[in-house]
């Protein structure tokens, strides 16, 4: 099973047409959280994923986003194992989104 990506501005565009259709997965440790964050995203860091899975929707497109995108596509595989249809991995992770996207989030 191979994880689908997107680009950074691909994501921005998907939450533009239809944020109501998409939930923002942040997989990063909480003191990363801290520094820099894509907004409206939920928080589950990586190691927490397994025990809080029911948190996640499964009605809506979830894109899973770190810091470069190589922690956000285990989790991703990890979640279509799991049964979740619609995933996608935010490729270049957030420090892709504030270099392209939105350079008000601060990279680190």
């Amino acid at each position: 099973m191979t994880v689908r990506s997107a680009t950074p501005e691909a994501v921005a565009r998907m939450v533009e047409q239809g944020a109501a259709r998409v939930v923002l997965l942040d997989v990063r440790e909480p003191y990363e959280r801290a520094y820099a964050r894509i907004e409206p995203s939920i928080h589950i860091p990586m190691h927490e994923i397994p025990t809080r899975i029911d948190a996640i929707p499964r009605d809506r497109r979830v894109v899973v986003y770190c810091h470069h995108g190589h922690r956000s596509a285990v989790v991703a595989a990890y979640l279509e194992q799991r049964g979740f249809e619609d995933v996608v991995n935010l490729s270049e992770g957030i420090d892709g989104w504030s270099a392209r996207v939105d350079r008000s989030v601060p990279r680190y």
